[in-house]
């Protein structure tokens, strides 16, 4: 399985899930995307973009001002 990250930190909202969407295309099922972003709005715009794509949020946090967010690929 292959992790890959996107740094989407500073960049506003649709960025962060657009920049996401683009990786996603390079994964696999069982695969796992971590995004790092600091628009608070992120958490609202991953919960409804893993219900979107039918991918799986499957870990979100904060720290320092840093979301983080990890999808499983389905």
């Amino acid at each position: 399985m292959a992790t890959e990250t996107v740094d989407a930190k500073g960049l506003s909202c649709p960025l962060p899930v657009l920049k996401a969407k683009k990786a996603l295309r390079n994964l696999k099922a069982g695969d796992t995307l971590e995004v790092l972003a600091t628009d608070p709005g992120a958490v609202a715009d991953f919960q409804a973009f893993s219900r979107a794509t039918g991918n799986d949020l499957t870990e979100s946090g904060e720290a320092d001002g840093v979301y983080r967010f990890l999808i499983t690929v389905k």
